[in-house]
């Protein structure tokens, strides 16, 4: 029998999968089949998740442990900030240690152990970069110029102003009120951008924002290769970085920027150290089942509830708890 993990940031679901527990690593093509397996919303496990983390060994030094990043609809995604501070959690448990780097597709990055949120809130930060404001790392095309920082595109929108960053995960940032974050707009765009398009042949994920005070934010992400999700880490990440540089009599560098989604809360920091940015990411890794199966099961791609044992933890509960207990903003909904 092996583990999986189901855990969150957020609200931003995955599976865990550790395959230095395996006997046989499984192939891309089973890992891509597992998750869309067990990640769908309505024949999944446990009700779907966004993503599948897989931890493997790392060959790199100094580095304690690799993480790879599978969308829901099998896209394999350079980096995920809510899902590497899960990755964190089990890997500073696994290996009794509070500060590592884990490796990621584009940069080996810093974690380390946070104070809690709230009590049965575990919390950890995560570092995230490289950043880059090149059309070519995100990669976008026919917007008439080679960035996008804080300018109107009237081919993506009619009157908003929109940033575009790779942090290294391509995002475009939008601020806005708060009835255009919650119309019909972002699901629209995103749909778009992440369809056959002109501009983003990658696709990009999505982010509308409303400040909504000093060195604070509301964020809702469409999320390329997942559609809307409670929150994108990297999306909350390359935001703050947007809110930084566009207004900055409303945010501070190296400050704390809380950043809330409709799925909780994380707090930013935003560094800039020899010449380059980098945005530290703090928020919750929750554990919320634990689930035993046979790993022949894992190769099958047929991970179900009559076939695994599930175990379910008490730290969902601790974590609706906090996030009832934050300001009323725009409507949050936790509840599974």
């Amino acid at each position: 029998m092996v583990q999986l993990l189901k855990v969150h940031g957020s609200q931003n679901k995955f599976f865990i999968l550790d395959q230095t527990t395996l006997e046989h690593q499984l192939t891309d093509p089973e890992l891509v089949a597992l998750t869309k397996q067990i990640t769908d919303p309505e024949k999944g496990l446990l009700h779907g998740a966004d993503g599948l983390l897989v931890v493997n060994h790392s060959d790199h030094p100094g580095v304690t442990a690799q993480m790879r990043v599978i969308n829901a609809d099998g896209s394999e995604a350079s980096m995920c900030g809510n899902g590497i501070r899960t990755v964190a959690r089990y890997v500073a448990e696994k290996e009794h240690q509070n500060e590592f780097k884990i490796e990621t597709m584009k940069a080996d990055l810093k974690v380390a152990k946070h104070q809690p949120f709230a009590d049965g809130v575990p919390a950890y930060a995560a570092e995230i970069s490289p950043v880059s404001f090149d059309k070519k790392a995100l990669p976008f095309d026919n917007l008439g110029g080679e960035r996008i920082v804080d300018e109107y595109v009237p081919e993506l929108a009619p009157g908003l102003k929109f940033t575009s960053i790779a942090v290294p995960n391509p995002h475009l940032i939008a601020f806005m009120d708060k009835e255009t974050i919650t119309g019909p707009l972002l699901g629209e765009l995103g749909s778009y951008l992440n369809s056959d398009n002109p501009y983003y042949s990658d696709g990009v994920n999505v982010n509308f924002a409303t400040i909504l005070g000093k060195n604070k934010l509301f964020v809702r992400t469409f999320e390329r290769g997942v559609g809307y999700t409670n929150a994108c880490g990297t999306g909350m990440s390359a935001t703050s970085l947007a809110f930084a540089l566009t207004h900055p009599d409303m945010a501070d560098l190296n400050t704390p920027i809380t950043v809330y989604n409709p799925g909780g809360m994380v707090q930013t920091i935003v560094h800039f150290d020899n010449h380059q940015y980098w945005i530290e990411l703090i928020g919750n890794a929750t554990v919320t089942h634990k689930i035993d199966v046979d790993e022949q099961a894992l190769h099958d791609a047929d991970v179900s509830v009559q076939n695994a044992t599930i175990t379910k933890t008490e730290e969902q509960s601790a974590y609706e708890q906090m996030v009832n207990s934050l300001p009323k903003t725009v409507q949050v909904d936790v509840k599974e």
